[in-house]
């Protein structure tokens, strides 16, 4: 077989048009087409970049006599980093959505559905990855899951957001592990309003340190302490201080907390 053959025959089994292969190596449609003719030949670092996307071998591309595909023979110095990327085969929909492919798979993706080591898109998924859902290792998005994420609505191990779910979780609202935030829920919780084992809070908590302080064993509040359940009697004292001294722009925060403890 000529190279222009085994080309011919890779790209069509990678399922690349002529137009994506020519995209992932830097070149003209027409320059494929010349080489899968063999009427021109690819420059060598184009004869490289081609066998690690095909996993084939130099001596396979070059050598007539060779028919059969013959893998790469990973070095010593090969990470782990650069087999997962040879991993990767580039493709990209030739139709269009808002101006981007409707999918887009590869190392740097962008497209409506992006999936890649870097993602960007509506829906994108990789290691580094931005979109209005995004998930990955480290996730930026409207709606962002992951281990480092950021987002209006976030989740991950550390995570920060509007509303934040995490191990560690800092937002308007947050619930963690570790949660900080206006409203606050998790084993140790620091906020305006919070709840937890060990919850602090500027106004109110269900825990132990706040003005109004509510627990089950302990409870220090420089307002109201509480230990245990409160009981009828004590909610209106608890909502009438909370009427009075919370400021208004976290109105909406005290109707929550005082719809929790009723």
């Amino acid at each position: 077989m000529t190279l222009g053959e085994k080309l011919s025959k890779l790209r069509k089994e990678y399922n690349y048009t002529q137009e994506q292969l020519a995209d992932i190596l830097g070149v003209s449609r027409q320059s494929i087409s010349k080489w899968e003719s063999d009427i021109a030949y690819p420059e060598t670092d184009k004869l490289v970049k081609m066998g690690k996307l095909f996993d084939c071998s130099m001596d396979y591309l070059l050598k007539e006599d060779i028919s059969e595909k013959q893998g790469l023979q990973p070095t010593e110095k090969e990470s782990l980093w650069d087999k997962l990327k040879l991993q990767i085969h580039e493709r990209k929909s030739e139709k269009m959505i808002f101006g981007m492919p409707l999918y887009h798979i590869g190392r740097n993706a962008h497209g409506f559905f992006a999936i890649g080591l870097k993602a960007r898109g509506i829906f994108s998924f990789g290691l580094m990855s931005r979109g209005v859902f995004s998930f990955g290792l480290l996730s930026l998005g409207v709606v962002s899951i992951g281990l480092l994420s950021l987002g209006l609505i976030s989740a991950g191990v550390f995570s920060a957001g509007l509303l934040a779910v995490g191990s560690i979780a800092i937002g308007l609202f947050a619930a963690g592990a570790i949660s900080i935030g206006l409203i606050s829920f998790g084993a140790l919780s620091v906020g305006c309003f919070s709840t937890g084992a060990l919850a602090f809070g500027k106004y109110a908590a269900v825990g132990d340190h706040a003005m109004i302080a509510i627990g089950q064993t302990v409870a220090d509040g420089s307002v109201f302490s509480h230990i245990g359940d409160l009981t009828t009697a004590d909610i209106p004292k608890v909502v009438e201080w909370l009427d009075g001294n919370v400021p208004s722009w976290l109105g909406w925060a005290k109707e929550i907390f005082k719809f929790y403890i009723q």
